[in-house]
C-alpha cells in the first residue's frame, strides 16, 4: 500500500481514531472503495463524441474473453446496452451467463476483450488504471453478495471508510439512517444480523453519493424475509436519491421490482422486458 493512499485518509481527517484502524486493512479497503493505494488522478476521462444526454452506461459489441491455459471461455458475446439515468435494472441469469462480468466491466473493475463501454460521455475501454481509480472512486458505489465489513469497526466506522476519502460524502450517521440502520450505529458486525450487516454495506456504497449503484447479488446469503429489507434498502436510494441501479441475480422473483429486466444467457442478452408497474420488495416472493 503506498503512502500516498494513506495520506489521503489522513488528511480527510487527521484526528479520526478510525484511520490507525484502518491499516491492517488497507489493500482490501482500497481494493472496494476506488482508492486504488492512488492518490494522484487526472482531472477525468478524455471525452469521446456526444452521446445519449439520457444515457449512464452505453456498451456497443463488448466482449470477453478468459483464457485459462489453451482453453478460452467467452463470457461475454457482442453485449450492446443502454442504462439510463435514474432506471432500476436488474441483468436476470443463471449462473455463467455473463451477469458478474458484465456488472464488472461497467464498474471499472474488469475490461473488456473487445467492444466499447462508456460512463456518460467518457469511455472506460482505454482508460488506465489512475483514470479507472477515479472513476470507481467519484462515480460508483459497490454492493457484493458478502459483506465485506472490517470486523473491528462499528457500523459507523465502517460507513467511514468512504467517508473520509470521498469529496461531498453524506455523514455516515444519514447513510446508515437511510437503510434503516440509524439505532445500530455503534454496533459490530458480529452484532448484527446478515440482513443489517448488507445494509451497512450499502450505506458504505452509498455514503459517498455515486451516480450509480452496482450490487451482485445482495440477496444471495439472505433469507426471504431478510432479504426483502435490503431490496427495501436498494429501491428507497433508487427513488429518493434517483441513484441508478443495476442489480445482478438469478432470483427471477426481484425482476418484478425493476423498470427493466435484461436477461442474459450464453454471455448474450436474450431478451429485455419491461415492467408496466413495478413491485415493492414486499409483493415479491420467492
Amino acid at each position: 500500500m503506498s503512502s500516498g493512499a494513506w495520506k489521503l485518509l489522513a488528511e480527510a481527517n487527521e484526528h479520526s481514531s478510525v484511520v490507525n484502524r484502518l491499516r491492517p486493512f488497507a489493500d482490501r479497503i482500497f481494493r472496494y472503495f476506488g482508492a486504488g493505494g492512488r492518490v494522484e488522478a487526472p482531472e477525468g476521462f478524455p471525452a469521446v463524441q456526444s452521446r445519449d444526454a439520457g444515457a449512464v452506461f452505453v456498451a456497443r459489441g463488448l466482449s470477453k474473453i478468459y483464457r485459462v491455459g489453451e482453453i478460452e471461455v467467452l463470457a461475454l458475446r457482442s453485449i450492446d446496452l443502454d442504462i439510463r439515468e435514474g432506471e432500476f435494472i436488474v441483468l436476470l441469469g443463471p449462473s455463467g451467463s455473463g451477469k458478474s462480468t458484465l456488472l464488472n466491466i461497467l464498474g471499472g473493475l474488469d475490461a473488456p476483450t473487445g467492444g466499447q463501454a462508456f460512463f456518460r460521455d467518457h469511455a472506460l475501454v482505454g482508460a488506465d488504471e489512475k483514470e479507472l481509480t477515479r472513476y470507481r472512486r467519484e462515480h460508483v458505489g459497490f454492493v457484493f453478495q458478502f459483506y465485506n465489513l472490517i470486523p473491528s469497526l462499528t457500523a459507523r466506522e465502517n460507513v467511514m471508510l468512504v467517508t473520509e476519502i470521498a469529496e461531498h460524502p453524506m455523514q455516515a450517521e444519514d447513510a446508515l439512517e437511510l437503510v434503516g440502520l440509524g439505532q445500530r450505529l455503534d454496533n459490530f458486525p458480529s452484532q448484527l444480523s446478515g440482513g443489517e450487516q448488507q445494509r451497512v454495506a450499502i450505506a458504505r456504497a452509498i455514503a459517498k453519493r455515486p451516480d450509480v449503484l452496482l450490487c451482485d447479488e445482495p440477496t444471495g446469503a439472505l433469507d426471504y424475509q431478510t432479504g426483502v429489507g435490503v431490496l427495501n434498502a436498494i429501491a428507497r436510494i433508487n427513488r429518493e436519491l434517483h441513484t441508478t441501479v443495476t442489480v445482478i441475480t438469478h432470483n427471477a422473483a426481484i425482476a418484478g421490482m425493476a423498470d427493466r429486466v435484461i436477461h442474459l444467457a450464453n454471455g448474450s442478452i436474450s431478451r429485455v422486458e419491461k415492467n408496466v408497474r413495478k413491485l415493492s420488495p414486499e409483493e415479491i416472493h420467492w
